[in-house]
């Protein structure tokens, strides 16, 4: 990539941990191409946390409501609490908080070794598998309709 003779160049570095001005720079940057464009989109992380009764987070999910699609970044519950509905609870309120911002679908990722069976019981289907990765397992993206 060049740049144009009026653009002074770039100077290009890795940050591990960017400021808050500068991660919001890439996303103002984002969101307005995207606007630009017509799309709808709030990369904006959401959360909802399960504390137990001493204000302990026990489990969470983290995900974005982007193009009218919901996407799961990560869902946790802590072995105590699985099996116990925590997780589907979870997946649940991140899919109403979505449908009230007019999404139309979700999608996600996981790993052989993490929920796969999880996901599918809640509704999703695989539509892509890496294999080998990490070695010995592969990496599962699963999508739900949510109209």
């Amino acid at each position: 990539m060049t740049a144009s003779d009026d653009t002074a160049p770039l100077t290009i570095a890795t940050e591990t941990s960017p400021s808050d001005g500068t991660i919001r720079a890439v996303e103002s940057g984002l969101a307005a191409h995207a606007t630009g464009l017509g799309l709808k989109t709030d990369w904006s992380p959401r959360w909802i946390i399960g504390r137990d009764k001493d204000g302990v987070v026990q489990a969470g999910v983290r995900f974005v409501l982007a193009f009218e699609w919901l996407f799961v970044n990560w869902l946790w519950v802590a072995d105590a609490y699985r099996q116990h509905g925590v997780g589907s609870k979870l997946m649940s309120d991140a899919e109403a908080a979505a449908r009230a911002q007019g999404c139309r679908a979700a999608y996600l990722d996981t790993f052989t070794f993490q929920a796969p069976k999880f996901y599918e019981r809640q509704g999703y289907r695989e539509f892509g598998r890496l294999n080998d990765f990490p070695p010995g397992h592969s990496r599962i993206w699963f999508s739900k309709a949510l109209r």
